[in-house]
């Protein structure tokens, strides 16, 4: 079951969003607000979330909200990594929320949380576990990410290898399952804390682990997962089959469905973190995408009624 989506990711990271493009953060504001807006008139009853925001920052936050970014949000979503990458430590998480849920009525959800085993496994295992002391009961929504590791083979979409020294490695040892499926030490304690915690595993373009990832999901006790389907995937050729056959995988969970990425040729630049030339083609996708996944219940009535297949 699809309960809500979520616009854009981190886009406050530098390497997310083309700020170059969109200084006042303008371009951005309108183009969530119009996606929020085609969402909610498709189904008014997924839960509409802004794109988690790393690092936190409350002052950015408030900007959007200022330019209009939140009209049409019901949570707003941050992403948090100190051990890893943030200049904060793990104990201050429950300060973390607080800034943020100080300029927002709007609940936060931790839509990424998570720990390299980049130095050892033990990190990730007691950080797990006091991650799990922290943020379950002070968020609605907790995903740790994530449950694979990045395959070494693959680049870390969106980030600079050659800027970011050690920093760029640790994007890839950041799953409970090691690039082979074989598990981490903190595998074995994640089901002591589900379903009070989520996992958060992005899928890549027919992406072979899709069904060793449900099963570990189940077995690991997951019910809320947060997963995307990119708008620049769209175009390739056979989208829409890998796309059905992604959410046909997933219908047992309670996802939120992440919408980002845009293509190259729909770009004021050519890559898929730059402002759309047109920002209504953005909106188009995500409506397009819950009109086939995550129709309102009229609508899939209606289509029953007619003998149309739904995937929702």
């Amino acid at each position: 079951m699809i309960e809500a989506i979520k616009f854009w990711n981190e886009p406050n990271n530098k390497s997310h969003w083309d700020l170059e493009l969109d200084p006042d953060w303008s371009r951005f504001s309108g183009m969530v607000q119009l996606a929020a807006q085609a969402v909610k008139a498709e189904n008014p009853s997924l839960t509409r979330v802004l794109g988690g925001i790393s690092p936190i920052d409350p002052l950015f936050l408030q900007r959007l909200d200022g330019a209009g970014a939140l009209r049409d949000m019901d949570a707003v979503a941050v992403h948090g990594f100190p051990l890893d990458w943030n200049h904060w430590q793990i104990d201050e998480w429950p300060d973390r929320l607080a800034e943020i849920q100080a300029v927002t009525p709007l609940p936060v959800w931790v839509t990424e949380v998570g720990i390299s085993t980049f130095g050892a496994e033990e990190v990730q295992e007691w950080g797990l576990k006091r991650t799990a002391e922290l943020l379950v009961g002070r968020a609605p929504r907790i995903h740790w990410y994530s449950l694979y590791d990045l395959p070494k083979a693959w680049p870390a979409t969106t980030r600079h290898r050659e800027a970011e020294g050690s920093s760029y490695y640790r994007h890839f040892h950041m799953g409970l399952l090691r690039e082979d499926g074989s598990p981490k030490l903190a595998c074995a304690r994640f089901a002591d804390y589900t379903p009070a915690l989520g996992i958060c595993q992005w899928f890549h373009f027919e992406d072979h682990r899709l069904d060793d990832a449900v099963r570990w999901l189940r077995r690991l006790g997951v019910k809320k997962l947060r997963t995307g389907l990119s708008w620049a995937d769209s175009f390739r050729p056979d989208a829409d089959a890998w796309f059905d056959r992604q959410m046909a995988a997933l219908e047992g969970f309670d996802l939120t469905l992440t919408f980002c990425f845009t293509p190259e040729h729909r770009g004021i630049n050519p890559h898929h973190t730059s402002a759309p030339q047109e920002p209504e083609e953005y909106a188009e996708f995500c409506a397009r995408m819950v009109r086939r996944y995550a129709p309102a219940q009229g609508a899939a009535a209606g289509a029953a009624a007619r003998g149309e297949a739904t995937l929702a």
